[in-house]
Formats: C-alpha cells, sequence, structure tokens
C-alpha cells in the first residue's frame, strides 16, 4: 500500500451570500513572491505536539498555521468542528484568533484543552517577558 500522505480541507460559509477572506498577499509573500499553489507538502506533527498524547489524525500546526493566516484576521472567529487533539486551537490562540472546537471523545477534549491551556501560558509568559524587556 503507499502511505496515505494527503488531507483534503473543507472551506465553507453560512450561506451564499457570505463573504469570505483570502489573504493573497501574504500567501504570496510565503510562498516566496509566486502565487500559493493548493498542493503543500509538509512533515507529520512534530513530537513535542504530541506531548500531551496522540491523536491517530493529528495535523502539524505548520499546515493549520497557513490555513488560518491565509483565511482569517486577527480576532477573527476559527471553529473547528472535529477538533481531535486541539492543533486548530492551539494555533488560533497562537496567531490571537479567537477559538471555538467541538469533539465527541472526552480523552481528545482533555488532550486539547492541555494543550491550548499549555500555548496560553507560553504566550502570557513571553508578554511578561518582553513587557519586562521594554520597561
Amino acid at each position: 500500500y503507499f502511505t496515505h500522505s494527503t488531507e483534503q480541507v473543507i472551506w465553507s460559509s453560512k450561506n451564499e451570500k457570505s463573504k469570505h477572506l483570502f489573504n493573497y498577499p501574504l500567501m504570496r509573500e510565503m510562498n516566496g513572491g509566486k502565487q500559493m499553489k493548493d498542493v503543500w507538502n509538509m512533515t507529520s506533527p512534530k513530537k513535542n505536539e504530541k506531548r500531551f498524547g496522540k491523536h491517530p489524525t493529528q495535523k502539524p500546526e505548520q499546515l493549520l498555521e497557513r490555513i488560518i493566516l491565509s483565511s482569517s484576521n486577527e480576532g477573527d472567529l476559527v471553529l473547528d468542528p472535529f477538533q481531535g487533539s486541539g492543533t486548530t486551537g492551539v494555533v488560533s490562540k497562537r496567531l490571537n484568533r479567537k477559538y471555538i472546537g467541538i469533539d465527541l471523545d472526552p480523552e481528545f477534549l482533555d488532550i486539547s484543552i492541555k494543550r491550548i491551556e499549555d500555548e496560553v501560558t507560553l504566550f502570557n509568559n513571553e508578554k511578561v517577558v518582553e513587557n519586562e524587556v521594554s520597561k
């Protein structure tokens, strides 16, 4: 068998009149001045991304970062109706987005809560250091 190595991204809106955001200039900049293609080569999630537990279909933070940056602005709300281990929530917090995550499995909800809380703690600690340096 070939190793499964692709993911489908669903881009949806509330209704036909809903407007969407695509941050074309940033995507072009991230792609060396060329239009971003719809096929991206990335590695599997790094070891530290699984430090609170593993999910069988966990996505790499790099993937969610690109998706969130391409389709939202700071302060926007990101919804992940199948959050699994919470990678979307971690990256949303890192990129200053609001976040709602949904999952049926309590084990994965616990992992996602730990990961998101850890990200918030890291973010708050960086802010404290940043404020101390700027004084």
